[in-house]
C-alpha cells in the first residue's frame, strides 16, 4: 500500500468519524408516536386520551448531548379519549378551546444525560397561549438502522406530570384531578433524502 493509499485512507476515516460526530436532525414518525395523557376521575377512576398526528424534530448529538433538542407540535384535533362527547367537550371552551387555540407544542430548552440511556429533558410547553417549563424523563430505546425503512432511525419513551390548571384547562378541579400524567412513546427517522 502506498503512503498515497494510506493517507487517502486516514482522510476518509478522519471525515467518516467527523459526519457521525456531528448532531444529526430525526423527523419524527406520527405513525409511531403517540401522548397519552391519564387523570383523576372524582377519585373513582383514572381515565386517559391520546393525542396522535405528532409533529416534529429531534436533535442529537450523541458525542454532546447537551447541544441535543427537541420540537414538537401536538394538534388538538387528534384528541382522543374513546368517548365522543368528551372529546368535544375538552375541545371546547371549558378546557383546550381548540378552535382558537388548535396546537400544543413543546420546545426544549436543556438536555441532560444521566447515564444508562436515560435523559432529563427541560422545555416549555404552551397550551392555550400559556407557556411553563416541564421536565421530561426519557429513555432512549434504540438507535440504528431502521430494518424495514433502511434509514437512521432513534426511539424514546418519557414521562411527566404537572398541574393541568396552570395551562387555563382547569375546569371541575380539584374534583376532576388538576395533576395530569403524561406518557409519551415516539419512533423519528432521517427521510432517505436527507441522509
Amino acid at each position: 500500500m502506498t503512503f498515497k493509499n494510506i493517507a487517502l485512507g486516514l482522510t476518509l476515516a478522519s471525515v467518516a468519524t467527523f459526519t457521525l460526530a456531528k448532531p444529526v436532525t430525526y423527523t419524527i414518525d406520527p405513525t409511531h408516536t403517540a401522548t397519552v395523557f391519564t387523570w383523576n376521575h372524582f377519585g373513582f377512576s383514572m381515565p386517559s386520551g391520546n393525542f396522535s398526528d405528532i409533529q416534529g424534530k429531534i436533535v442529537v448529538d450523541n458525542d454532546k448531548p447537551a447541544n441535543s433538542s427537541v420540537n414538537v407540535t401536538i394538534p388538538l384535533s387528534s384528541l382522543n379519549t374513546n368517548v365522543g362527547a368528551l372529546d368535544e367537550h375538552l375541545k371546547g371552551a371549558d378546557f383546550f378551546d381548540a378552535a382558537k387555540y388548535p396546537n400544543i407544542t413543546f420546545k426544549s430548552t436543556k438536555v441532560q444525560a444521566l447515564g444508562k440511556n436515560r435523559y432529563k429533558i427541560t422545555g416549555n410547553l404552551t397550551v392555550k397561549d400559556v407557556t411553563k417549563p416541564v421536565v421530561l424523563d426519557a429513555v432512549l430505546n434504540k438507535q440504528g438502522e431502521h430494518p424495514m425503512a433502511k434509514v437512521p432511525a432513534i426511539g424514546f419513551n418519557a414521562t411527566t406530570s404537572f398541574d393541568r390548571s396552570a395551562f387555563g384547562v382547569g375546569g371541575y378541579v380539584p374534583n376532576v384531578g388538576d395533576k395530569i400524567t403524561v406518557n409519551i412513546t415516539t419512533e423519528a427517522t432521517i427521510p432517505a433524502d436527507k441522509k
